[in-house]
């Protein structure tokens, strides 16, 4: 069995949603959602990296470590890579980046990830891909991903990418199974590659971009990716994201409470 961690960013001052981690859902606040599904997974440690007392709170009373952490981070991966050293955790160890905000997430799929990881020890960070429709090809808000033979990331971007001439002069535009992959922002890192991250400046792709994962790129790194056949379904980033994944997670505790499930 692959040994991992999980870290937890979750960051009380959000910008979209201010006090995110905390909002109500189903009963019970959105971090808490997130610890239950991922203490479901097969990691050593889930821990919590916040800002804020009141989500270490929560998470500890869920059972997963909490660390309270620079409220000056820029990142998530900052965050992640606080809580790492701080712990001792050795440079060759896998580490999982489950979002704050990601409640729906399957712990089955992270368990993957880092098996996926702990099998490719010539590279030091691995993400997940699936196949994009061509209404998410065009949103800008949408990211995609181009990968070369051996299934490494060759570029990500919010544009249509790859743009394919002729079909994409057609009415609707047509989409080209295998080479349209959406990303999906789950990474599993070693953490000695978290390290050499902070210490790089920017790169003036991941600027232009707005996508961190650019300077994994360009720095000479490669980034390993996992395809899978759908999409998670997506967390919580707007207003309207709340009450989405509000009924989704009454739908799911109904379900459970029919198979007998707690």
């Amino acid at each position: 069995m692959t040994k991992f961690k999980i870290v937890i960013p979750a960051r009380y001052a959000s910008t979209r949603l201010p006090g995110k981690p905390l909002l109500e859902l189903a009963g019970r606040p959105l971090i808490a959602h997130v610890c239950a599904q991922a203490l479901k997974a097969r990691a050593e440690e889930v821990v919590v990296a916040a800002d804020d007392e009141r989500i270490l709170n929560v998470a500890q009373t869920l059972g997963a470590k909490g660390l309270m952490t620079d409220p000056e981070h820029t990142s998530g991966t900052e965050r992640i890579f606080e809580v790492a050293k701080r712990l001792g955790w050795k440079a060759e160890e896998i580490v999982v980046n489950w979002q704050g905000d990601e409640p729906l997430l399957e712990a089955e799929l992270v368990d993957r990830l880092a098996s996926f990881l702990a099998a490719r020890p010539e590279v030091a960070v691995a993400t997940l891909a699936a196949p994009a429709c061509a209404e998410e090809v065009f949103n800008p808000n949408v990211v995609k991903v181009v990968l070369n033979e051996a299934g490494y990331a060759l570029y990500f971007s919010r544009a249509p990418i790859p743009w394919i001439r002729d079909a994409f002069s057609d009415q609707p535009p047509r989409v080209m199974d295998g080479l349209h992959l959406r990303h999906i922002g789950v990474y599993a890192y070693r953490v000695g590659l978290l390290e050499r991250f902070v210490r790089w400046r920017p790169a003036p792709l991941e600027r232009v971009e707005a996508l961190e994962q650019l300077r994994v790129l360009w720095h000479g790194e490669r980034i390993a990716v996992m395809t899978v056949a759908t999409s998670p379904e997506a967390g919580v980033d707007t207003p309207e994201d709340a009450i989405r994944v509000e009924r989704r997670l009454k739908e799911l505790k109904s379900l459970g409470a029919k198979r007998g499930v707690r």
